[in-house]
């Protein structure tokens, strides 16, 4: 250690390291994670230590932080230290800085649950989904018998929008401390409302509400009774939850959704208003923001309206850091049009297809294209059970080397197909799929089909083709303008977090359409494209259409989706329970001067897709 002290000091002791850990540079992120000290035992390391534990309890962030700094330089890989450290940077706001500690230190200890668990829930809180995945797995593998370690990755899961898999860890983290009801019940109830089992959701709130007090699961309640339309029963309940916390802004976000919904807009519009006076900055924040900014649409202010959703995301993107990762998105799409080529597709072997069991209808699309209104149509009738957003080809995708035996990632992995060894493996896949679909809830016995609507499937339209070859495809198409502007103005993570700005969420969806054109040239996909436009103007001429390609008979029923009893679960789950409208339909048309910069980036899109950009 003195050794590598004195030959870097010039570059190490000139100053903090740019992350902002206040650590030198060859002591933070230049440090030579192979000669790391990881340990001293002596008393003075002990006393520092000491000090720095009772700092941080004590609210002395300074002082934690210079004692954690003092071990550091002496053991810059010290696990306690680093802790102390993460600790002081993240309480401060330097998440930078944080992040790169936590990384540290899952790498120089990976084998400590702590470590483990400090990752996990850091990046979970930064809505760093797959980061936190690998974090949360292994601390179940280092502590299976730590209720923490389940409700972490349950926490994983269900932001994830795994509530089959959360609700499994859940249910073990109170097998393991049944007397933490209060930590754990919450997540399971959210995790049964993400399957559509309303009724047991609202048995577990009944509980926790019974045993006393209980603002936040009466938060979480309501939030229930919203997305399942019970309007009345919401704004109820929400009452309760006020007069037990009556400063939690939150609530009054959610009482004007509620008024909102209810179509009460000038009393949602004074209930936020209020909230923004009684806030020391006179702001609100994210959430608030995106709740004013829908009802002064309603209330045909626009421009106020793209204002505050503008403001939101900006909020959001300062607090979470997520941004859209425009090279990641780019070089996906490089990799997949370069190996699904014309010459190359024909050799590639495609999955055999199975006669036993229920089979996938794939509706891909844009986020806010009209999947969920497709997926509600189709399964209105005894034909078809709904999958709602299976992630399974995404994992099979990020799976498939070790499951192919590659050394290459996917889309390279399946060059595996062409050897005489392998090229019987898409049968596997496709039964990874299947079996992966069963064991959630989406194929149902007795019933012929099932949906798969996760957004932007059709980024994998090749590798669908390959284990599905002659499963329907049905590709929503709605105005480009209309898309974008719907995805900016919700609060979406898919596509690289490309809904975290217009600017990203055109660029990412003129990548997408250029990908899909590119596989339907090379790929014979079974292929039907509905646009939303004309399902709205003539829903029963695209039903029948539809049900014809499928292979599904007609049934009266698929022309009230609104009326089908099951939950839709995805962000237009309020939308669906409408009747058809077409209040939706050419939106854009009320933000010209907002949507006029990405017009360049789409028109390639539009103009391909037949639309035209009409202002009035």
């Amino acid at each position: 250690m003195t050794d590598l002290l004195e030959r870097s000091a010039p570059a190490t002791l000139t100053g903090g390291c740019a992350c902002g850990s206040r650590l030198e540079t060859l002591l933070c992120c230049g440090l030579d994670l192979s000669r790391a000290v990881r340990e001293i035992v002596d008393s003075e390391t002990a006393s520092a230590l000491g000090r720095m534990s009772q700092a941080y309890v004590d609210g002395e962030l300074s002082l934690a932080e210079h004692e954690a700094l003092a071990v550091l330089r002496r053991a810059p890989g010290h696990r306690d230290a680093l802790g102390g450290l993460y600790n002081v940077c993240k309480d401060e706001g330097r998440m930078t800085a944080a992040e790169a500690i936590v990384r540290r230190m899952a790498l120089l200890h990976p084998d400590d649950a702590q470590v483990r668990l400090n990752a996990a829930l850091f990046f979970l809180a930064r809505n760093a989904h797959g980061e936190a995945m690998p974090h949360a797995r292994m601390l179940v593998r280092l502590a299976p018998e730590a209720q923490q370690a389940h409700l972490a990755l349950a926490k994983v899961f269900a932001a994830q929008n795994r509530p089959h898999d959360a609700e499994h860890h859940l249910r073990r983290a109170l097998e393991l401390a049944p007397d933490d009801e209060a930590e754990i019940l919450p997540p399971l109830a959210q995790a049964l409302r993400g399957q559509g089992r309303f009724d047991e959701a609202r048995e577990i709130f009944r509980r926790m509400v019974d045993t006393g007090p209980a603002p936040q699961a009466l938060s979480a309640w309501t939030d229930l009774e919203e997305e399942a339309g019970r309007i009345e029963e919401g704004l109820a309940l929400n009452a309760r939850a006020a007069a037990l916390t009556p400063d939690d802004p939150g609530l009054a976000v959610q009482r004007a959704v509620l008024l909102r919904r209810a179509g009460r807009q000038d009393e949602a519009l004074a209930a936020l208003e209020g909230l923004a006076a009684r806030r020391a900055t006179g702001q609100l924040g994210a959430a608030g923001l995106m709740a004013r900014a829908r009802v002064l649409e309603s209330l045909s202010r626009y421009a106020e309206a793209f204002a505050d959703f503008a403001e939101a995301k900006r909020l959001t993107r300062e607090r979470t850091g997520n941004v859209y990762a425009a090279d990641r998105a780019d070089a996906q799409a490089r990799r997949l049009k370069g190996f699904f080529t014309a010459s190359r597709t024909p050799l590639l072997p495609r999955a055999g297809v199975r006669a036993d069991g229920p089979k996938p209808v794939f509706i891909v699309g844009f986020p806010r294209s009209g999947t969920t209104l497709v997926e509600q149509t189709l399964t209105a009738t005894g034909e078809v059970a709904a999958g709602d957003e299976l992630q399974t080809l995404h994992q099979l995708t990020e799976r498939m080397p070790a499951l192919l035996g590659s050394p290459g990632l996917y889309p390279t992995a399946l060059s595996e197909l062409w050897l005489g060894d392998r090229r019987h493996e898409l049968d596997n896949l496709r039964d990874h799929y299947l079996n992966d679909a069963a064991r959630l809830g989406a194929s149902q016995p007795g019933k012929r089909w099932f949906t798969d609507k996760m957004p932007l499937n059709e980024t994998h339209l090749g590798l669908i083709h390959l284990l599905f070859p002659a499963a329907p495809v049905v590709h929503l198409i709605r105005h480009p303008l209309d898309v974008v502007l719907s995805v900016f103005t919700n609060t979406l993570s898919h596509g690289f977090h490309c809904a975290s700005a217009l600017d990203s969420a055109a660029r990412h969806y003129a990548l997408t359409a250029d990908l899909v054109a590119h596989y339907l040239s090379v790929l014979p996909v079974n292929y039907l494209p509905v646009r939303y436009e004309d399902v709205v103007s003539d829903q029963e001429t695209q039903v029948r259409r539809l049900f014809d390609f499928v292979g599904v008979p007609f049934d009266a029923r698929a022309l009230a989706p609104h009326e089908n009893p099951r939950h839709a679960r995805t962000a237009s789950y309020a939308q669906v329970t409408e009747k058809l409208y077409d209040r939706s339909r050419y939106r854009y048309r009320f933000y010209r001067e907002q949507l006029e910069p990405v017009v360049a980036v789409l028109e390639p899109a539009i103009a391909a897709l037949g639309y035209t950009v009409d202002w009035d």
